[in-house]
């Protein structure tokens, strides 16, 4: 049955691409810029799409050699409570995304990594937002001090990678760039 239905599917490719036909700034922040745009539906209908312009983001999984990965835990406004988190942060215009890593890390930790392996990207929220987040996998680590953007307070914390994946898959981790990167790197390191 599933394969018919497999088969079916396969002879009958459907155009998918939705074509701008036009595009207005709603607002254009310090970290994102809101377009309201019309659209030219595959079938020739229009419809309206809001999307969130942003310039990507990094996140990063740093593991010691005793197997601990460093978390920060901060106040995030729009939910009104404190989320557990990797670092990370948002790309500057034509900022390297490796190099944006070790950024935040150091800013956020005070830790510079000896290694920074590109674990992969995801879409953060695709179905209105255009930002693609980076996860690297640092090691290697040297402590230093941190300093946070101004404005930007927070506390690290450090954890057991096993204990993290447990907390990713009881719902425990709110942030999506956290849950990511830390299954990402249990599945690199099995």
């Amino acid at each position: 049955m599933l394969d018919d239905i497999k088969s079916e599917m396969e002879g009958k490719h459907m155009n998918l691409i939705e074509k701008r036909k036009s595009s207005k700034t709603i607002y254009d922040g310090k970290i994102v810029r809101l377009e309201k745009d019309t659209a030219l539906l595959p079938d020739g209908r229009e419809a309206t799409r809001e999307v969130v312009r942003h310039p990507g983001g990094v996140g990063v999984v740093a593991l010691d050699e005793d197997g601990f990965v460093y978390l920060v835990r901060q106040f995030r406004y729009p939910f009104m409570k404190e989320t557990l988190e990797i670092p990370a942060g948002k790309l500057d215009k034509g900022e390297d995304p490796k190099e944006a890593g070790a950024r935040e890390l150091m800013e956020e930790t005070g830790l510079t990594a000896g290694n920074m392996e590109l674990l992969g990207s995801f879409y953060a929220s695709p179905g209105f937002c255009d930002e693609e987040i980076s996860v690297f996998l640092a090691t290697d680590l040297e402590k230093g001090e941190a300093t946070p953007d101004d404005g930007e307070f927070l506390t690290c914390e450090k954890f057991a990678l096993d204990r993290l994946t447990e907390m990713a898959a009881e719902g425990e981790l709110k942030d999506a760039k956290t849950v990511i990167g830390i299954l990402m790197t249990k599945n690199k390191l099995l």
